[in-house]
């Protein structure tokens, strides 16, 4: 039987969870407190400790991909830390290893597109980490023969992440900076690529999962206003913005991320390709009617 293994069950895990299991997989999440286990044991998700090291080890035989979720932190990147020498002690090669990254490696790039191939110029602490995990992971990957692709991700939605909850809870804003853009993905098509990889592992692959359109932070929040009949935040300049310091930066950044090497190599297609269908989507999720 396959067997997913997930380091970081958040928003991510489950949703792919969800899907692998749907066709006959057994998953894990090694999970670090009471309350992810309590999360991933009411989905049907086997849980491990992540200081139990012959638990891992034993889950870790039997793996057939395995997706790490955890940002890294000054240490490194905290899946590699456990895995790999879990992996070694197992005698494991599981067919795929995935590692969520960011669009954040690509840096500025002034509202032009950027594709996997291009350089990386990151930015910030956490991209700057995130460009060295991917870097070790590859290493590692090359060094152990393991198939390692990395996932560059834009800002994840889904219910009870999306600007329909900002709305609701008044921090939603008409941020107006011109030209400005923010790619974005609904968590359910990014766990049919993450699925899609793993029918079609590379070793050494980047891929950006994101959607088809790339657009101002002020449509998608009048938007979400729309769909809860309600009046949009209003507009105000960047300029006029008070903003701390992190989301500065955050608003520095600005590009169109490319997510053609994705639909050519894995035949993936969001089914939410704009931020419309996707927010429309999640709010008839929440409101529990069957998604379209």
């Amino acid at each position: 039987m396959n067997h997913l293994l997930v380091f970081g069950y958040g928003f991510t895990g489950p949703a792919l969870a969800r899907r692998m299991m749907a066709d006959g997989w057994t998953v894990t999440a090694v999970v670090r407190s009471e309350a992810t286990a309590a999360k991933a044991l009411a989905h049907g998700v086997a849980t491990v400790d992540v200081a139990d090291r012959p638990g891992l080890v034993q889950a870790l035989k039997t793996a057939t991909a395995i997706l790490i979720t955890a940002p890294p932190t000054e240490a490194g990147c905290p899946g590699l830390n456990t895995l790999i020498p879990a992996l070694a002690e197992a005698n494991a090669f599981p067919d795929w290893i995935g590692y969520l990254s960011t669009t954040g490696v690509y840096g500025d790039r002034e509202g032009r597109w950027v594709f996997e191939a291009g350089p990386l110029s990151a930015r910030s602490i956490e991209s700057a980490r995130r460009v060295s995990a991917e870097r070790d992971w590859r290493q590692v990957g090359r060094g152990m023969g393991l198939t390692v692709t990395a996932f560059r991700l834009p800002g994840i939605y889904g219910p009870g992440r999306s600007a329909l909850d900002r709305v609701r809870d008044g921090t939603a804003h008409g941020i107006v900076k011109p030209g400005q853009v923010f790619s974005r993905i609904h968590v359910d098509d990014l766990a049919v690529g993450l699925a899609a990889s793993i029918a079609r592992p590379r070793a050494g692959a980047s891929y950006n999962l994101c959607d088809d359109e790339p657009a101002p932070s002020h449509a998608v929040n009048a938007f979400a206003a729309r769909l809860l009949g309600r009046e949009p935040p209003p507009l105000v300049a960047f300029e006029d913005a008070n903003l701390t310091d992190a989301a500065r930066r955050f608003w520095s950044e600005n590009k169109r991320v490319s997510n053609s090497l994705a639909k050519a190599e894995l035949g993936w297609r969001p089914a939410y390709p704009t931020y419309r269908e996707g927010l429309t989507a999640v709010l008839a999720a929440e409101s529990g009617e069957d998604r379209p």
